[in-house]
């Protein structure tokens, strides 16, 4: 069944091809349809798990204020309700944070863990910044929310192709299930007091940051600092790559998490 009824909600979730499990965790107001660039790739070396998180896409919305660990919870207990006992663990931006969270709750569950664009913590600033876009989002209509997203998340070469941000812009527009204005502001409130900084020192798994040199979003440095703070890690930064490099860079993305994952499983153990 597409919907899982796990840790008291209703998720949505997808299972794409055979193979070692890959969970995809999404990032603030994504749904399953953020990875279709992703798909066909992991779903031909990975059972591929993709979903959506709660506050987005077909799965329940919440009735108040909620942690990234909540999610993290929801994640994990998707997992069990699909018998993944182990999985290759993969977080996009806030799906990076409760990526982090999954492992740092479950670490003899995580094979190879990959963080890309995301952040340990983004402290008084992060919260600030979460109550003025909440406020915004409230106050202007989806179409504009949808637009402020695209300069967000894409580049200025993406704007140089005025066919690609149309098609990707109706494809937002499209989306038969948009996130309501609270939902953003919910999910976004949990990433404002998302922090790890003090507890990721304590992985061992196989980890692989990835950032993006051009991300205003959440800025390249902010990935810098997370592989710091990760015994061991690797990073990968993508040259000019902006936040939304799932989908602006999916072919060299795509090839970066599968490469990182092939040689973590080539190289024994510690």
């Amino acid at each position: 069944m597409p919907i899982a009824e796990v840790n008291g909600q209703r998720l949505y979730q997808e299972v794409h091809g055979d193979g070692e499990p890959l969970l995809c965790v999404a990032g603030l107001t994504c749904d399953t349809l953020v990875w279709i660039p992703q798909i066909h790739a992991f779903a031909d070396a990975h059972r591929t798990v993709i979903f959506d998180n709660r506050d987005a896409g077909q799965s329940s919305m919440a009735e108040g204020d909620y942690e990234i660990a909540d999610m993290a919870r929801d994640a994990l207990a998707l997992a069990d309700h699909l018998e993944l006992d182990t999985f290759h663990l993969l977080g996009v931006s806030m799906g990076g944070m409760i990526a982090q969270e999954i492992a740092l709750a479950a670490p003899e569950r995580v094979r190879t863990l990959t963080l890309a664009v995301s952040i340990a913590s983004g402290g008084a600033y992060a919260r600030r910044t979460a109550e003025v876009w909440s406020t915004r989002v409230a106050q202007i209509s989806h179409e504009q929310h949808v637009d402020e997203l695209l300069l967000l998340n894409h580049s200025e070469a993406f704007f140089d192709n005025p066919d690609m941000v149309e098609f990707i812009r109706t494809a937002m527009l499209n989306n038969p299930h948009p996130q309501p204005a609270e939902a953003f502001a919910r999910q976004l409130g949990a990433c404002s007091r998302h922090d790890t900084r003090d507890r990721l020192g304590s992985l061992t798994m196989p980890v692989h940051v990835i950032g993006g040199e051009h991300d205003i979003l959440l800025p390249v440095w902010k990935s810098r600092e997370l592989a710091e703070l990760i015994p061991g890690s690797k990073l990968t930064v993508l040259p000019g790559a902006p936040h939304g490099l799932t989908i602006e860079r999916a072919d060299e993305f795509n090839a970066g998490v599968l490469e990182f994952i092939r040689e973590a499983a080539a190289t024994p153990a510690a």
